[in-house]
């Protein structure tokens, strides 16, 4: 927790941000969330679909409605909680939560949206044993006085436990783990912090991570998962704000992948188009490159 603090107040001596990075970073990050957050579920719009869909009105040959409205709601979740940030966390509410789930669910399952469960459900392939049905209405009050309560847990803390509290009940039908991580995303925005990102490759430690503190009471591992999330977020803003590159930073932008490759821009953006290297648009005006996947295609250029 000590590092997230220090670099927390790093970002926080380049406060203001030109606003022009704050649309290219929320714009970014929207997608992101919204792609990878589906992804957790089974979506399996890619990120450059994602885009498509969300940001051009897209139809993508090959995938579900449902998957679409997903990859729409989600986005509109996302824009949702943009309008509760200045709302202290001891003033959140039921209403928001299920404000929330409505908006996820919405056009795709309309009788269920922002309504607590009346049925028992079941985790596939999971031995967690989630509440009754009956118990749901008095554990989500429960929770959200725990919410609200003058907690002295350092924020980032107080966030990713309100994911997992709020994963356990599992007060929806469907929607629970969206509706979580959106949740945990606003308690972090509220206090100053990024938004966190589970990435899809880390799905089965985040899910094994959930269930182990559900049926062991051990949360080690999903400390660990999440408090690396929220941190990855943050190297992301101070590789942004920070006037030297950190050579550890985990995405480039045309220009940076130009100069590393010895080519030009353009160069670049033919690679990306041709599918050779995986890239995501931010808000039309420059391209994001994970290091991961510009390491491996230096490496296939290599061979």
């Amino acid at each position: 927790m000590l590092r997230l603090q220090t670099k927390k107040q790093r970002l926080d001596t380049h406060k203001p941000f030109p606003k022009e990075l704050i649309k290219n970073l929320q714009e970014w990050f929207r997608i992101e969330l919204t792609y990878t957050s589906n992804a957790i579920e089974g979506n399996t719009l890619t990120r450059a679909e994602t885009v498509m869909v969300v940001e051009e009105g897209l139809t993508v040959r090959g995938k579900s409605l449902i998957e679409h409205q997903e990859a729409i709601n989600h986005a509109e979740a996302f824009d949702y909680i943009q309008t509760l940030i200045n709302k202290k966390r001891q003033k959140a509410t039921e209403r928001d939560v299920r404000d929330i789930h409505s908006i996820i669910l919405n056009k795709i399952d309309d009788t269920n949206k922002g309504r607590y469960r009346n049925i028992a459900v079941r985790l596939r392939g999971s031995e967690t044993i989630l509440p009754n049905p009956l118990k749901v209405p008095d554990l989500m009050e429960e929770f959200i006085k725990w919410l609200q309560s003058n907690n002295p847990d350092h924020s980032v803390k107080i966030a990713i436990d309100a994911h997992f509290k709020l994963v356990s009940i599992h007060p929806f039908v469907d929607g629970n783990g969206r509706t979580a991580r959106l949740l945990m995303n606003l308690l972090l925005m509220q206090t100053g912090y990024p938004p966190a990102i589970v990435r899809k490759e880390d799905r089965s430690v985040y899910i094994n991570s959930l269930e182990k503190g559900q049926t062991k009471n051990d949360l080690t591992d999903y400390y660990t998962v999440m408090l690396e999330a929220v941190e990855r977020s943050l190297d992301i803003y101070l590789e942004d704000v920070e006037p030297e590159p950190n050579p550890q930073q985990r995405f480039y932008t045309t220009d940076e992948v130009a100069k590393l490759l010895q080519v030009d821009p353009e160069s670049v953006r033919r690679y990306v188009r041709r599918g050779h290297l995986k890239a995501v648009k931010l808000g039309g005006k420059f391209i994001r490159i994970d290091k991961t996947d510009l390491d491996k295609f230096i490496e296939n250029l290599k061979k």
